[in-house]
């Protein structure tokens, strides 16, 4: 039986939606009962027949914090893709990201030693991977600087690849993901998904960097077809395509039938910006929207090689374009 984390997220749930779908065993951990709607939206985004592929999921409520509950959620399991994660850049958030990234990864890791889990699936993030000079590509072996201003999520999730890497040194067998900015249909209320929303609401500016896009079917294949694979102990840059913002975010707006931004927004403007973000945060209390590893990296132009996927699956990426406007019907509706 496979187990699967962070199922009512993005990932996890799409993640869900294929296994199950596929005839696999499935069991996924959950919180609260509400954010299984989370789940059953993705899974409507594709079929109206949705209920009868989400009742073959074995839910379990557990928390990967819980070491007691998430032991027993782990009886009988083979395989594990851990996708839950806290994702934050607010620095006032920093202890919950070590606690949840961190602390629960290392959880993850521990009884699947414990278990003899055959092999594990760790789903991180672009944002462990180091920096290039001159626009070079930014591959797996891009190292992390840890003197580098890098936000406190990248921290984390840093972190949590070091207890993955742990657990490999201890007989693990695992595989991981380093995916850019992940596009998919079914949770609008945050994430990605949320971007959708505020174009339709109206975008003013954009900004000189770029963002490495992959759709959540890519990632999620990928993930799969690695487990499946006799490849272990390696990771994976997942990036389709490198966009300016001004390209991702004018495809964005047209996807929802929205105007499209057109005002440059300079890095002077970001630095007045998060500063004035941190300032109503102080004042009012508010969730921080802007801060300053953010801001700079909106400005920042990097270049994403997923050579490495590309060349041990024969792997190809959907057409990011394709993608956003699919996924910007699928939020119209």
């Amino acid at each position: 039986m496979i187990l699967v984390t962070g199922g009512t997220g993005l990932v996890g749930a799409h993640l869900l939606y294929k296994l199950a779908s596929e005839g696999k065993a499935v069991r996924a951990i959950y919180r609260n009962e509400h954010t299984l709607d989370n789940t059953r939206n993705v899974f409507s985004s594709y079929t109206d027949d949705y209920k009868t592929i989400f009742k073959k999921i074995e839910w379990v409520e557990s928390d990967i914090l819980d070491i007691p509950a998430l032991t027993e959620a782990f009886n009988g399991i083979t395989e594990v893709y851990h996708c839950a994660a806290f994702v934050s850049f607010e620095p006032d958030k920093y202890h919950l990201l070590r606690k949840t990234n961190i602390e629960g990864t290392a959880n993850i890791v521990n009884i699947s030693l414990a278990k003899n889990i055959q092999k594990l699936c760790y789903a991180s993030s672009v944002a462990t991977l180091g920096n290039t000079l001159n626009n070079e590509p930014i591959t797996e072996n891009t190292f992390w600087n840890p003197e580098n201003d890098n936000s406190v999520y990248a921290i984390t999730k840093y972190g949590a690849e070091m207890e993955v890497w742990r657990g490999t040194q201890e007989g693990l067998n695992a595989v991981m993901v380093n995916p850019g900015v992940i596009i998919g249909s079914g949770i609008w209320r945050y994430g990605t998904g949320c971007l959708f929303k505020r174009a339709k609401k109206g975008l003013n500016f954009y900004t000189a960097g770029s963002v490495g896009l992959v759709a959540v079917e890519d990632v999620v294949s990928a993930m799969v077809k690695l487990m499946d694979s006799s490849i272990s102990n390696e990771r994976y840059v997942l990036v389709a395509e490198d966009w300016s913002y001004k390209k991702f975010l004018q495809t964005l707006a047209k996807s929802v039938n929205a105007k499209p931004p057109k005002k440059l927004a300079s890095k002077t403007l970001l630095k007045i910006a998060w500063r004035l973000d941190w300032l109503k945060h102080k004042i009012t209390g508010k969730r921080r929207q802007l801060t300053k590893q953010l801001a700079k990296s909106l400005s920042t132009k990097n270049n994403y090689s997923s050579e490495k996927i590309k060349t041990a699956l024969d792997f190809e990426f959907q057409d990011m374009e394709n993608t956003i406007n699919s996924v910007g019907k699928q939020y119209l509706k």
